[in-house]
């Protein structure tokens, strides 16, 4: 029974979103430029598909002896058009997840109809919930219609995502679902906070611009204030290092070229500097103890977390580079769950994040002074 009037509480406030005229006009911008976005990415994929084609033809013409043995071009995957929907996510996204939150709560302390409404068979928890439901349905209706537009164009384009693909794009979609959500938490929150929905709305935009634009910067400033001084690096110019080869072979320009094969055999057998490799294991500690003090600050930021996340589905290779300065190399590509794994911090914050601003509101909604 309680379940039932939550639910018909919810399906009151998606009607309302989905016909609203500010819901309608968003939301069409929103699909408008992710479509346009959408559009060049599949005209890049297609591109570098066209040089994949070319590269493989190329090495089957040429001898399969020679530097290049064993070396295969890699074929690019179609979420690297998927790439392009990032940047209008944290905007245009951020601003749906918004509009719909901040006035939930205030619309109804402004036109007086909370009294109303509870004079039905109706408790606190449940109108609160219905409302946290309606908008969470709402921004899940819009997030499939964009997946189904994307889809949709990429069979158009006679792109036909493999299975594992099309996995990564549900998962993507499920990674900027959890985006949207931490901005309706915070706009719902705010909400119930305040008594009028225009203030609402300036500390909904208030705390967006803290959380996108400026935690980002404090956390930098952060990384580099605490995680100590830059080492410095020796006086004495490094020595060669060993590449893998002995140093054989007869003098054939007198004395002086003798001599000079004679010091480089012997500074390859002497190892590299210990001074430098002191200096080098400085350095890669000093880099790891910032950029974990830069990641624990923008665990705080929805913008960084999601786009540490969607980067590791989107594309697993650049989000393994920026992981670590001293992670795989370019030419290892992770796996989507090994790409996952290395951002699982990344994705249990966007988990976090609304659960705190919803666990928050309730708590408000249900202590508020309804007069």
């Amino acid at each position: 029974m309680a379940l039932d009037r939550l639910l018909n509480v919810a399906r009151k406030e998606f009607s309302d979103h989905i016909t609203s005229r500010r819901f309608v006009i968003i939301l069409a911008l929103f699909l408008v430029i992710s479509a346009i976005g959408m559009h060049t990415g599949i005209g890049q994929y297609n591109d570098r598909l066209e040089s994949y084609n070319q590269q493989l033809q190329h090495m089957e013409e040429v001898a399969v002896d020679g530097p290049y043995a064993g070396w295969m071009p890699e074929k690019p995957s179609i979420m690297l058009i998927f790439s392009a929907m990032m940047a209008y996510m944290t905007t245009l996204g951020a601003v749906l997840a918004i509009a719909i939150g901040f006035d939930l709560v205030s619309k109804e302390k402004e036109t007086r109809s909370l009294k109303s409404l509870l004079s039905h068979p109706l408790y606190r928890d449940e109108i609160i919930n219905g409302k946290a439901v309606g908008g969470i349905a709402a921004l899940g209706f819009a997030m499939v219609l964009a997946l189904a537009i994307s889809l949709a164009m990429l069979l158009l384009f006679s792109v036909v995502p493999t299975l594992e693909e099309f996995t990564a794009i549900l998962i993507f979609g499920v990674i900027s679902l959890g985006f949207l959500l931490a901005y309706f938490a915070i706009a719902l929150t705010m909400s119930t906070v305040s008594r009028e929905s225009g203030n609402a709305l300036i500390y909904t935009l208030v705390i967006f611009f803290a959380v996108s634009t400026l935690l980002p910067v404090l956390g930098a400033m952060a990384g580099d204030a605490l995680a100590g001084d830059r080492p410095e690096p020796p006086q004495s110019a490094p020595m060669p290092t060993p590449v893998g080869r002995t140093v054989t072979g007869t003098a054939s320009g007198g004395s002086f070229t003798s001599s000079v094969s004679q010091s480089v055999v012997h500074r390859v057998s002497e190892g590299p500097d210990p001074e430098w490799q002191q200096y080098e294991e400085d350095m890669k500690a000093y880099s790891e103890k910032r950029i974990f003090i830069n990641d624990v600050t923008n665990l705080l930021s929805p913008q960084t977390n999601y786009y540490k996340a969607a980067m590791a589905v989107t594309n697993p290779r650049i989000a393994a580079m920026m992981s670590s300065p001293y992670g795989p190399t370019p030419e290892e590509t992770p796996g989507l769950a090994e790409a996952l794994s290395q951002v699982w911090m990344n994705i249990a914050a966007l988990i976090v994040f609304p659960s705190v601003f919803f666990a928050a509101a309730y708590v408000k909604f249900m202590r508020m002074d309804i007069r």
